[in-house]
């Protein structure tokens, strides 16, 4: 798989609608970027030594997917973009779920996410992997930014202007405010329920391991790399006006996220893999909740509009649902 690469893009730092990030909280992000990823070093010879149970891994998946579709569905398809309407049971739920990420506020993360398509792989995106230039030396730099370095940048975009409509709900913005007690609840949940379940303490500190640190460390790997491989890598076959683009390996892993291609030509669409063999997970549990009421209003894609966004006419077969001539 290779790089695909833009005539020329140029960027600049000045931001009119930064805030400021302190050095403190810089350095927390760093703590929560670097202590999962060293446990993902350290699981090998973990498991190697026996530290792992079937009971970890079980924990591991199920608060994987939990807080994995937190996120794709939560965060991103419905708090970001509106997606599709809900009541407030499953709004909170989905913010609960999201939150347990520890992938940021609510707030910050709708705000970050809303920025990114309005200057998408453009001057004044937040993590775009263009931003040095083209060359491959440039390309790596990028990359990394774009995975982990642009949490460390001290402005952040300003919630008032890209996420105001978060800030305004009472429910969402408590949450937001008060986003330390679900980094603090991630982290202790898995200890308790292994320490409940087998009645040890070693059962406490493996599934903290497990189904804490490396659970962690995995989902936020597979959402960074929305951000920096799947706006370098892959194919493109929809018409867009950035590099967004499609990588089928990462589709479980993301939930469906990494169809990014259409993504983009169509953000508020509650399904982003649109062809034919594109598994999109997180789309499937939606339509489940839109059938048992708890989701309506979704914004399912319209197979004759995205047909005349494809590059290659002769694709529009393979959409899902694409009735014309």
């Amino acid at each position: 798989m290779t790089a695909l690469m833009p005539e020329e893009i140029v960027f600049d730092e000045n931001q009119d609608d930064a805030v400021y990030l302190s050095k403190a909280m810089r350095i927390t992000i760093g703590a929560f970027v670097v202590l999962p990823l060293l446990a993902v070093a350290a699981a090998i010879p973990v498991a190697w030594g026996g530290w792992v149970s079937w009971l970890d891994i079980s924990l591991a998946i199920g608060l994987w997917a939990l807080t994995a579709l937190g996120i794709t569905i939560g965060y991103h398809r419905f708090f970001t973009h509106g997606s599709f309407k809900a009541n407030r049971g499953v709004k909170v739920a989905l913010a609960i779920c999201g939150s347990l990420a520890i992938e940021g506020s609510l707030d910050q993360w709708v705000a970050d996410h809303r920025k990114h398509h309005k200057f998408s792989d453009e001057v004044g995106d937040p993590h775009s992997p263009w931003r040095f230039g083209t060359s491959r030396k440039a390309i790596a730099r990028g990359l990394l930014y774009s995975h982990v370095g642009w949490l460390f940048e001290s402005d952040n975009t300003g919630i008032d202007k890209y996420a105001p409509d978060i800030a305004a709900d009472k429910d969402l913005n408590w949450m937001s405010k008060h986003f330390s007690i679900f980094v603090i609840a991630s982290l202790l949940i898995p200890g308790i329920l292994g320490g409940l379940i087998t009645w040890s303490w070693m059962g406490a500190l493996t599934a903290f391991f497990w189904a804490g640190l490396v659970r962690i460390a995995f989902v936020h790997h597979v959402t960074w790399s929305i951000n920096s491989i799947c706006h370098v890598f892959g194919n493109r076959p929809f018409t867009s006006r950035d590099l967004s683009s499609n990588v089928a390996w990462l589709a479980i892993p993301s939930m469906g996220e990494s169809w990014h291609n259409l993504h983009h030509v169509d953000p508020t669409s509650a399904r982003h893999g649109v062809l034919k063999g594109q598994i999109d997970v997180s789309a499937g549990i939606i339509k489940g909740m839109e059938k048992t009421g708890l989701a309506t209003d979704v914004r399912w894609p319209r197979p004759e509009r995205l047909a005349k966004k494809l590059k290659d006419p002769k694709d529009r077969f393979r959409i899902r649902g694409y009735r014309g001539e």
